[in-house]
């Protein structure tokens, strides 16, 4: 094993050792009871997670801090990545189903024209690989392609066979003919001519590399909620993405967009069919990524940010019928951990995909038993600085990226700057990590119930996603989180029946659930939102806080 990857799971196992036996010592005080015991199982269950959020965030923060350029510095490939000539032919690869034309086709039309002013508009030519079904939706389509100024070649399915995944074959089967390299990009992607050329550079210098990933951050957003959950992701997946491309090398992780995939080898080795019971892979990109390293293939994640980005959901809704469709395409993973031929790296992303979500139950049940052992006298004789101490551990390490990410912003005057400064960046922090201790309690819950529904055998399926900011009103947002509140009344009642200290110390981790509905509806509230774009709170770089910096 290598030197970084030893460092990632001796932090994970560090992780996750000590913080389950401080729950040992806080839990074993007044005796042992079935109860204490199912709480520690539990939380046995979730504390690789942790660790592994550590593992990559302590090397990710170092590498930030100290190296001139660091996703330079973690990048395994060799060679001139800056200047050399663009020599290869790419298709610009752009996936769309049921989408409004009016939001996809701008980002495009802006690196068409800034890839033709560089003077590169022949190695690169743009394709909409649509799957849309709705003729009415496909007219629409066909309509506004018309009347996009870039030549741009339109392919749609008649069906949407394997999903996303069986679109992009069926594209490099039949249309990718004298091309090699495809940057893949989403209905919601955006990428800069200097990104897109830099990941070609990358392929050129590394002609075994069959993907590399760019790391992507949320675009600016004039809604609340997107506002302040992609301030918080930005921080942590820089963070987290600079780690990752340390331990994992040439056997990194794909998104499924805003990367670049060679072809040839794409199309030999990442065709993927259906699972055991006939239906289809969802979550496609870690097993094409998996076994693209099996064949030989290098798959790597440059993770400097600059150039890449993407939109996240408007409001609560959306955000969590996104999760639960993760959800559902992760946790077929499980079916294929024993495919023949995959590395251990390749098995191993499997699992780390698998491991986001089931913590989810895990969570909610060492929530209602700690509430069930507290109600019935099992937290009397728990020591308040150990229990302290277990808390904060458990914080710090599951935000590890996140609060490592700000630590790295507020170390250098320079990138606080491109915030606005360290007053303006601390408030966009702080509010976002409210809004995250708000969101975290209720989207484990809703994960949970999304497993439970596939348990009962519900059929997850890919179906449109809406992007247009809306309000939500209250009647929605009643019939969407009335379980959520209902679980965190009886939950509250429980620890109420214990002292209100207990209520004090459950509040930061599952407060959340007792404001689910009106969470939804202020998170969406156009009021809410403008005060946060006048107040500049949880404002990027690319908002004009400060001209943008290179250091990749």
């Amino acid at each position: 094993m290598s030197l970084p990857r030893l460092c990632f799971f001796l932090l994970l196992a560090a992780t996750a050792v000590s913080l389950t036996v401080l729950l040992a010592a806080v839990l074993a005080p007044g005796g042992w009871t079935i109860v204490k015991v199912l709480i520690l199982l539990c939380f046995i269950g979730v504390a690789p997670w942790l660790g592994v959020c550590v593992g990559n965030a302590v090397p990710g923060f170092f590498i930030r801090v100290l190296a001139a350029r660091p996703a330079r510095t973690v990048l395994p490939v060799a060679g001139d990545i800056d200047h050399a000539p663009i020599t290869a032919r790419t298709a610009l690869a752009l996936t769309i189903r049921n989408e409004n034309m009016d939001a996809v086709l701008p980002p495009l039309g802006r690196l068409l024209a800034a890839l033709a002013a560089a003077g590169f508009a022949d190695r690169f030519s743009p394709f909409i690989l649509s799957d849309t079904a709705d003729p009415a939706l496909a007219a629409a389509e066909e309509a506004a392609l018309a009347a996009f100024p870039h030549p741009v070649r339109y392919r749609r399915r008649r069906n949407n066979a394997g999903f996303k995944a069986g679109n992009v074959m069926e594209f490099l089967d039949h249309h990718a003919e004298g091309f090699e390299f495809a940057v893949m990009l989403d209905a919601d992607s955006e990428m800069s001519a200097d990104a897109v050329l830099l990941l070609v550079r990358i392929m050129q210098a590394a002609p075994r590399m069959g993907i590399i990933q760019h790391l992507t951050v949320g675009r600016p957003a004039d809604s609340a909620f997107p506002r302040l959950f992609q301030f918080g992701m930005r921080a942590g997946m820089r963070i987290w993405a600079t780690g990752q491309a340390f331990w994992q090398g040439d056997a990194g992780p794909y998104w499924g967009h805003n990367a670049i995939l060679r072809i040839a080898p794409f199309r030999q080795h990442c065709r993927l069919g259906p699972l055991a019971d006939g239906s289809a892979i969802l979550s496609h990109d870690q097993v094409e990524a998996a076994r693209m390293r099996a064949a030989g293939w290098g798959v790597c994640l440059w993770a400097g940010e600059e150039g890449s980005t993407e939109a996240n959901p408007p409001g609560l809704p959306e955000f969590l019928r996104r999760d639960a469709r993760w959800l559902a395409g992760n946790l077929q993973y499980r079916h294929l951990l024993a495919l023949p031929g995959l590395r251990a790296m390749g098995r191993w992303q499997l699992v780390q995909a698998i491991l986001l979500f089931t913590g989810a139950p895990l969570y909610v049940a060492m929530l209602a038993l700690a509430a069930l052992s507290v109600a019935t006298g099992g937290g009397q004789a728990v020591e308040r600085g150990t229990l302290l101490a277990f808390a904060a551990a458990w914080t710090l390490a599951i935000y590890s990226p996140k609060l490592l990410g700000y630590a790295e912003v507020l170390l250098f005057a320079d990138r606080r700057a491109r915030y606005g400064g360290a007053a303006r960046f601390l408030a966009g922090a702080a509010a976002e990590f409210v809004f995250t201790l708000l969101l975290d309690a209720l989207s484990q819950l809703h994960k949970t119930l999304a497993m439970i529904r596939l348990a009962l055998g519900a059929r997850p399926g890919w179906l449109a996603q809406n992007r247009v900011v809306r309000g939500v009103g209250w009647g929605e947002a009643a019939r969407m989180f009335w379980p959520h509140t209902a679980f965190g009344v009886v939950v509250f009642a429980a620890f109420t029946c214990a002292s209100w200290d207990a209520v004090l110390w459950a509040l930061p981790f599952a407060g959340g659930l007792l404001v689910a509905i009106p969470f939804c509806v202020l998170s969406a509230d156009p009021r809410v939102s403008a005060g946060l774009r006048q107040r500049a709170i949880a404002a990027v770089p690319e908002e004009g806080t400060a001209p943008p910096r290179r250091r990749n």
